[in-house]
C-alpha cells in the first residue's frame, strides 16, 4: 500500500522553507485571475510566510499542504483546510493552483485527498468553499467534486475597482462518500 497522501499524478506534503519562490509566483497567478488585489510583497515577506508554514503547528484540523507531481516532485499548488469548527463539524477547504498547473486533474485530485482525510479520518460533516462569482473554473472544479452553491453573498469583496459576489458551496460527507468512494471499492 502506497501512502495516503499519495495519489496518480500528485502527493501532498508540508510546506518547506524552499518553496517560497512557488508560492510568489501562485500569489501573482491568483491575482491576474482577479481574485483580491493585495500590495506587492517582498521576495523576503515569501521566504518567512514559507518558513512560518513549514514549522507551523497542525491542530489536526486546519493546516496547508503542497500539491507536488509525483513524476518530477515539482511543487503546483497548495490546497488548505481552515475555519473548522469541531462542535457543529464542518470546516472550510480552499485550493490554490500554478497558472501553468490548470486543468490537469492535479486540484481534483488534490481537493479529493483533503476531503477524503477531513470526512473520514476526522470525522467533519460538512465541508465549505467560498467561490468569487467571477471565477468559472473553480466553481466548476467545485461542482465536478460534488459541491452544491448554497447562498450567495451579493457585493460581498471589493476588488477590481467594484463590488462582486461571492459564491458558498457546500458538500455533506455522505455526498462525498457516495461520489468519491475509496480505491477497489
Amino acid at each position: 500500500m502506497g501512502s495516503y497522501w499519495s495519489g496518480e499524478r500528485i502527493r501532498l506534503r508540508g510546506v518547506e522553507p524552499d518553496d517560497w519562490t512557488s508560492l510568489m509566483r501562485f500569489a501573482a497567478d491568483e491575482e491576474r485571475l482577479g481574485d483580491l488585489l493585495q500590495p506587492p510583497r517582498s521576495a523576503e515577506s515569501h521566504r518567512d510566510r514559507a518558513r512560518e508554514q513549514s514549522v507551523a503547528k497542525s491542530d489536526g484540523d486546519c493546516f496547508t499542504l503542497a500539491i507536488e507531481t509525483v513524476d518530477s516532485a515539482e511543487l503546483v499548488g497548495v490546497v488548505a483546510s481552515h475555519q473548522a469548527d469541531t462542535c457543529a463539524g464542518w470546516f472550510e477547504y480552499g485550493i490554490t493552483m500554478g497558472a501553468d498547473h490548470r486543468r490537469k486533474g492535479y486540484a481534483t485530485e488534490a481537493a479529493v485527498m483533503l476531503l477524503r482525510f477531513m470526512f473520514a479520518e476526522r470525522r467533519f460533516h460538512k465541508c465549505e468553499a467560498r467561490v468569487f462569482a467571477h471565477n468559472e473554473a473553480s466553481l466548476a472544479l467545485q461542482r465536478r467534486l460534488g459541491f452544491t452553491e448554497e447562498g450567495r453573498l451579493r457585493d460581498h469583496v471589493f476588488f477590481d475597482g467594484g463590488h462582486h459576489d461571492l459564491i458558498l458551496m457546500g458538500m455533506l460527507a455522505d455526498e462525498f462518500a457516495r461520489l468519491h468512494p475509496p480505491s477497489g471499492q
